[in-house]
């Protein structure tokens, strides 16, 4: 048999300072995809682990995003040019 998975709705309730930083998170990560798209199309470097090679340090530098969300934003780039 499959696994079943189940799917929660929540709704966020931060405060404005919470709010303003998960805003700032947000636009950080949007921006940095962006530039990272452009990357891989102008240098056409379209796998995580090549893609990687040539964003990762400068995704932590320039957006000063952590490790975790550096490496969501090459697999959404990634993953937006597999399809």
């Amino acid at each position: 048999m499959g696994d079943v998975k189940l799917a929660v709705r929540v709704r966020l309730l931060p405060t404005p300072e919470q709010a303003a930083a998960l805003e700032a998170t947000l636009r950080a990560v949007n921006d940095a995809a962006t530039w990272v798209a452009a990357l891989a199309h102008s240098q056409r470097v379209f796998r995580n682990y090549d893609l990687r090679k040539h964003a990762y340090g400068q995704i932590k530098d320039n957006y000063g995003l952590a490790a975790q969300a550096a490496q969501h934003v090459i697999k959404k780039v990634t993953d937006a040019y597999a399809t």
